[in-house]
């Protein structure tokens, strides 16, 4: 089997390695990084971060490969909440 790590660069400034397919938020939670979650289930949002520029929803998100090897992780602001 063949496992892939990535880097991920986190809102603070740390940066960690996980391997390409794990849950987001079991590995926010390792880096030290607390990640907002709500239902858990997708439905409600709190958990969306901003990764590479794309909004997902950590609870049901996994970590996906980077073209460039690195994943840049931002947590997401909505306006209207």
């Amino acid at each position: 089997m063949n496992i892939h790590t990535i880097k991920i660069t986190w809102p603070n400034g740390k940066t960690s390695k996980a391997i390409v397919g794990k849950d987001w938020l079991e590995e926010a939670e390792k880096a030290g990084i607390s990640i907002p979650t709500g239902c858990l289930n997708g439905s409600c949002g709190a958990c969306e971060i901003e990764v590479n520029g794309e909004v997902v929803r950590a609870c049901v998100s996994t970590i996906k490969n980077s073209l460039s090897g690195d994943l840049n992780v931002q947590f997401f602001y909505d306006s209207f909440w």
